[in-house]
């Protein structure tokens, strides 16, 4: 009750703060890395900076990031606001924000505050700039820049940890160069290598680095924290540590399981902002914390009122806890995989809606790791069992459930078992409520986001204009859904295909592609297919082709895919990409077309995706950037 009131009476608007009341807020923040430090139990770890920090502050153990990759996550970091909901959900995408939509350091700088960043950006938009956004953004971005007596807010990124790390040999050593003996690890003594992975020397080798990664973070946060006491701040700066997303290794960086979204965090509050802390020092808070909820929880440091177009709110002092955390997945780099989570302390539920492609697709950038490598190898020898197995499937089931309690790997699915059948509805139900309520762009072809955005005026605005959507948002996300249920929607998508909107249209065409031998006897299916084959969205043009090629052998449809290839829209040039190889030999009549992808593309992605299905046909192993 104390804490409370203290919060009311000295922190309740921002016009009753002096520059001596606000605190100064620091970020650390990591790439690539899950929860593996000392104060999170892992007793592997060698940490002991950040774990002095946890035993003077508040480790939140229940913290999940809102993608498994970090661009579009960080885009929901610097906004408060989903990926998904205002276009920045692919990754290496330029959204376009409406005017009014501003990063939180904005609202920082305007209320007094020196905002310093270095250095990392990557918020997949462009304006406002990174000029805008911070006082500096660069090496040269410190917060002992400020003029005498102002509050800062300074963000330090350390790059060490990312995948790359793990994956270059070079960037390993250089990262790790000053570890002493006692800092190293051994391979063979590491019992946490996740069952998904092939137990090999090289798998371990991987795993060893990365837990020396997070120990040379480690030292660059311990450093850090001492520039604060050394300066005399200690008593007046909160301390946030956070990753991006989980651990930069396969089945975990890209995905949506804990293991690419629960992160390390942890927070410092000193004695003199006592109202903000939400445990005692050095106990751990299980409450649920999304990363869109960080900006929030700095404005309300701050003072500032969280504007309320945020998704995120702040999880210090006397907040409300979340009953969900929520994350999606959308296009990694070449490959699109839309898929959705939510998750409460206990039980995950995953919706893929693109079932039929495998866990592993293939991926320039991941196929480069050493893990992966391995993985491949394993595959190709048939010697991967259990939940490494698992994981090398060609399709994914529709639906997954986990436990995360009894099965912290989630390789044990629950969907089908009777006894979760309330759990699984009650999430299935809270996912579907959020796609709702942020209206999930992630459900509209890219090629058709690009399309739109111009018209709209921004990548938000074409869900959320100046006229009503919620029955757009509405159609589409059930039709989506319901692409991927089988037969009792097929009267469902042969309606979505005479649908006014392409997206849903698309949806429809998808649905009869991901059910083709069955949807080939659907009374009206073929028929209306072949009518989305003139169809105006080069994206709907693409779903039905894809549906009646896996229908059977449909020479015109399959022309209608590869001539996509060479239209005017680079996002509907990928996405026929895709489409031709993920039909292997049936694609063989449009070689040449595929050939042709290869040179002078809009994206390297396009020829990526070209690359692999040239060399599947061919036999070659031809490389490409």
């Amino acid at each position: 009750m104390i804490r409370i009131l203290l919060s009311l009476l000295t922190f309740a608007a921002a016009g009753w703060l002096t520059a001596e009341d606000r605190p100064n807020i620091l970020w650390i923040s990591a790439e690539d890395i899950g929860p593996h430090f000392g104060f999170a139990g892992d007793k592997h770890a060698i940490t002991p900076h950040l774990d002095e920090l946890a035993s003077q502050g508040t480790y939140y153990s229940n913290a999940f990031t809102s993608a498994g990759v970090c661009a579009p996550c960080r885009s929901g970091i610097i906004t408060g606001m989903f990926q998904n909901s205002i276009g920045t959900h692919h990754m290496r995408c330029n959204a376009k924000l409406p005017n009014w939509l501003r990063p939180f350091p904005m609202y920082l700088r305007e209320a007094g505050y020196y905002c310093s960043n270095a250095s990392k950006t990557d918020y997949q938009f462009s304006d406002p700039g990174k000029d805008e956004i911070w006082d500096v953004c660069g090496a040269k971005g410190h917060w002992k820049n400020r003029e005498e007596g102002q509050p800062f807010f300074a963000v330090f990124n350390f790059t060490g940890c990312h995948e790359s790390g793990i994956a270059s040999e070079s960037k390993y050593k250089s990262v790790t160069e000053n570890l002493t003996k006692e800092q190293r690890q051994d391979p063979e003594a590491l019992d946490t290598l996740p069952p998904y992975y092939p137990d090999t020397p090289i798998v371990r080798e991987d795993w060893k680095r990365n837990y020396e990664l997070i120990t040379a973070f480690d030292t660059f946060a311990g450093e850090l924290i001492q520039e604060v006491k050394d300066a005399g701040e200690w008593e007046n700066t909160i301390i946030m540590f956070w990753s991006d997303h989980g651990v930069g290794l396969p089945r975990a960086k890209r995905w949506l399981y804990d293991s690419g979204t629960h992160v390390p965090l942890v927070v410092h509050v000193p004695e003199k902002f006592i109202s903000f802390r939400t445990a005692e020092p050095g106990e751990t808070d299980d409450r649920l914390v999304s990363s869109v909820d960080f900006g929030p929880s700095v404005l309300t440091l701050a003072g500032i009122e969280v504007p309320e177009h945020m998704h995120g709110s702040s999880f210090l002092g006397d907040a409300p806890e979340r009953d969900y955390v929520y994350g999606a997945r959308d296009r990694m780099d070449e490959r699109y995989d839309i898929i959705r989570t939510v998750r409460d302390k206990k039980y995950r539920f995953v919706r893929n809606f693109e079932p039929l492609k495998p866990y592993y697709q293939y991926m320039n950038t991941p196929e480069k790791g050493a893990t992966m490598m391995e993985i491949r190898k394993a595959e190709k020898a048939g010697t991967l069992t259990g939940a490494a197995a698992l994981f090398s499937m060609g399709s994914k089931p529709v639906e997954e459930l986990y436990d995360l309690e009894a099965d912290p790997h989630e390789v044990n699915n629950l969907a089908a078992d009777p006894a979760y059948a309330e759990k699984l509805e009650e999430l299935k139900g809270a996912l579907f409520k959020w796609q709702l309520e942020i209206g999930d762009i992630g459900l509209i072809p890219e090629s058709e986001i690009t399309a739109r955005e111009a018209t709209a005026g921004a990548t938000y605005a074409i869900l959320h204009g100046e006229t009503d959507q919620s029955e757009l948002i509405y159609t589409l996300t059930a039709i989506a859904t319901s692409a991927s249920e089988g037969q009792e929607a097929f009267a469902d998508l042969l309606a979505a295909l005479n649908y006014e909107d392409a997206a849903v249209r698309y949806w429809g065409a998808t649905g009869f592609g991901n059910f083709a031998e069955e949807a080939s006897e659907f009374e009206g299916a073929r028929e209306a297919l072949r009518v989305a084959l003139n169809d105006e969205a080069p994206a709907v043009r693409i779903a039905a082709g894809r549906a009646l090629c896996r229908m059977g052998d449909d020479p015109k449809a399959l022309r209608v895919v590869a001539d996509a290839m060479k239209g005017g829209n680079e996002w509907a040039r990928l996405e026929a990409a895709i489409v031709l190889d993920e039909l292997d030999e049936g694609a063989r009549p449009v070689l040449k077309d595929l050939q042709a992808g290869l040179d002078k593309q809009p994206n390297k992605y396009i020829v990526r995706v070209s690359n692999k299905a040239v060399n599947d046909l061919l036999g070659t192993d031809n490389k490409v950037p």
